[in-house]
C-alpha cells in the first residue's frame, strides 16, 4: 500500500511540476559544474511535455529519447574516460539546457548523521587539537582551489523536486565548502591528490538521525530479520527524499558516518543487521551489488554518564563498536577507527575530520583503486590459551619492539585485569602476573580507550575474544 501512495505521489508531484506546455526540466543532481562516473553507462534523465523528443549531446555522443505520458524521460551514455577538461552537455526538445564545466572522474556519496554533515567553516573555530602529529587545516577553506574536486549538499526539502537553475554542484570552495562535509571533502582531497582524477562528492546527511530513517519500508520487510517486526524511528523517512532521487546517478562507492543516535539506544546486535539491511538495499538501487561501503566507527563518548530513558553503563560503547565491526564480514567494506581521534569523551563531535577522510581514502586506494598501501589497524582474527599465556592473531600487523598497552586478561573467575603484550613473530603474546590458566582477552573495551596497538598510525579495532558478537551476526 505504501508503494503504491508513493508512486501515485511521484506522479502527481511531476503532473504540477511539469505541466502539458512545459518545458525540458532535470532533477537536480544533474547541473552544471558536476563530475560524471568515468568508466560505467551513465544515466541522464529528466521531465518534460508527454510524447516530446529530447536530445541529449555529450563527449562526442547524442542520445534520443521520446517522453512518456507522465513525460518522463532518459537516455544512457555509453560509459566516458576520465577527463580533466571541462565539457559541456546540452539537452534540448521544446527548449535548450546548456550544462557547463562538466568532469568525468570518480564519484562518491557520503551519509550518516551529525559527525559526517559536521561542515568545514567549524574548523576556523576551533581549539588547536591535542595530537599534532595529526596535523591541523584550519585553514583549509581559504586556501582551497583546486578545480578538480567537486561537491553536492543534498536538500531533504529539494532533492527530489524537478531543478530550472541546474547549479547544484559546486568546485570546492568558498561558500559551497564551508558548508560541506569535512570528512566528505578530506576523503574528496586526498583521493584526488593521489589518484590525479576529478573527484566528486555528493553528502547527504542529517544531524541526530537514527539509521532506519535511511532505509526504506520496503528494504525492513524484504529482510530476513526485520520482515516481521515493526520497526520505529521513521523508517524511510530521509531514504525517500535524500536518497532515492540520487540512485540513477552512476557512482563509485558509499561513505557512512553514522550510530551516536542507535547507541544511545543501547543497540548492538539490532543495529549491525540494520546496518547490514541497508548497505544491501543501497547496492541493490543502485543496480550494483557490489559498489564499496567504507564506514566509520564511533568515537569514544562517555555514554555512561548520559541521562535519559535508556540507561547506559561502560560496555554499552565497546558493544556498539562490536556491532560495527561485524560488516567488515560483508564483501567490499571497509571500517576506520576513531578511537585515538577524540581529544575529550565529553564531546561528541570529534575535530579530526580531516584524519576520519583521509582514513576512509586509504580504504578505497587500497580496495578500490588497488593502490599497495596501509589503509587499516590491526583486526583480531583468533586467540589460542596456552602455558600461561594468549596467543592473538591479528590482520594488518607489524612488528616492532615496543610494549603494547590497552590489553587487558582474565582467568576463569572473569575478573579483567591489565596484561602485558608484545609482539612477536607476527603474533600477539599477553600476559598478566596471577593468571595461570586466562579464558578471555580485549583490547580497549572501554568508553575511555587509550591503547598502543597501532599499524602504520591507524589503530586497532577495540576487541573481546569472549562471547563475540561474531558468534550471534549471519552476514549472509
Amino acid at each position: 500500500m505504501k508503494i503504491v501512495v508513493r508512486l501515485i505521489s511521484v506522479i502527481l508531484m511531476f503532473c504540477v511540476a511539469v505541466p502539458a506546455n512545459a518545458k525540458i526540466v532535470l532533477p537536480r543532481i544533474l547541473s552544471a559544474n558536476m563530475v560524471l562516473q568515468r568508466d560505467k553507462p551513465i544515466n541522464i534523465w529528466g521531465f518534460a511535455q508527454a510524447r516530446e523528443q529530447v536530445t541529449v549531446t555529450f563527449a562526442g555522443q547524442t542520445h534520443k529519447a521520446i517522453t512518456d505520458l507522465a513525460g518522463n524521460w532518459s537516455v544512457q551514455l555509453a560509459p566516458l574516460k576520465t577527463s580533466w577538461t571541462a565539457q559541456t552537455m546540452t539537452i534540448s526538445g521544446s527548449n535548450t539546457i546548456t550544462l557547463n564545466n562538466i568532469l568525468v572522474g570518480e564519484v562518491w556519496v557520503c551519509s550518516g548523521q551529525s559527525n559526517m554533515e559536521y561542515a568545514m567553516r567549524k574548523l576556523a573555530k576551533i581549539p588547536k587539537p591535542k595530537n599534532e602529529k595529526l596535523g591541523f587545516p584550519a585553514d583549509e577553506v581559504a586556501k582551497a582551489k583546486n578545480d578538480q574536486i567537486r561537491i553536492f549538499l543534498v536538500n531533504r526539502k529539494t532533492l527530489d523536486k524537478p531543478d530550472s537553475i541546474h547549479k547544484s554542484w559546486s568546485a570546492a570552495r568558498d561558500s559551497a565548502l564551508r558548508a560541506f562535509s569535512a570528512a566528505g571533502y578530506f576523503f574528496a582531497k586526498e583521493l584526488q591528490q593521489q589518484l590525479g582524477v576529478p573527484v566528486g562528492v555528493i553528502s547527504s546527511a542529517i544531524p541526530g538521525s537514527a539509521i532506519e530513517p535511511w532505509i526504506s519500508t520496503e528494504a525492513f520487510q524484504a529482510s530476513e530479520e526485520f520482515k516481521n517486526e515493526k520497526v520505529g524511528n521513521d523508517p524511510g523517512k530521509f531514504y525517500t527524499s535524500m536518497i532515492e532521487p540520487l540512485t540513477k546517478f552512476k557512482i563509485r562507492g558509499f561513505l557512512w558516518y553514522q550510530g551516536e543516535t542507535n547507541c544511545f539506544l543501547n543497540e548492538n546486535l539490532s543495529y549491525a543487521y540494520k546496518m547490514k539491511t541497508l548497505i544491501n538495499s543501497w547496492r541493490k538501487a543502485w543496480n550494483d551489488g557490489d559498489l564499496p561501503f567504507y564506514y566509520v566507527q564511533i568515537a569514544p563518548f562517555n555514554y555512561s554518564k548520559t541521562t535519559g530513558e535508556v540507561v547506559l553503563n561502560a560496555a554499552t560503547e565497546p558493544l556498539f563498536w562490536e556491532a560495527q565491526t561485524q560488516l567488515l564480514r560483508l564483501p567490499n567494506t571497509g571500517m576506520v577507527s576513531t578511537n585515538d581521534l577524540n581529544d575529550s569523551n565529553g564531546d561528541l563531535h570529534p575535530t579530526y575530520k580531516w584524519e576520519v577522510g583521509r582514513r576512509l581514502a586509504l580504504w578505497a586506494l587500497a580496495k578500490t583503486y588497488g593502490q599497495k598501501i596501509a589503509y587499516s589497524g590491526p583486526v583480531y582474527k583468533s586467540a589460542i590459551f596456552k602455558s600461561g599465556k594468549a596467543v592473538l592473531d591479528f590482520e594488518h600487523v607489524k612488528d616492532n619492539s615496543s610494549a603494547i598497552y590497552g590489553f587487558t586478561i582474565a582467568g576463569k573467575d572473569g575478573k579483567f585485569i591489565p596484561a602485558d603484550a608484545h609482539l612477536q613473530n607476527g603474533k600477539v603474546i599477553i600476559s598478566a602476573a596471577g593468571i595461570n590458566k586466562p579464558v578471555a582477552v580485549r583490547y580497549n573495551w572501554t568508553e575511555n580507550p587509550s591503547g598502543t596497538f597501532f599499524t602504520e598510525g591507524l589503530p586497532a579495532l577495540p576487541f573481546r575474544t569472549d562471547n563475540p558478537l561474531t558468534n550471534q551476526f549471519k552476514p549472509d
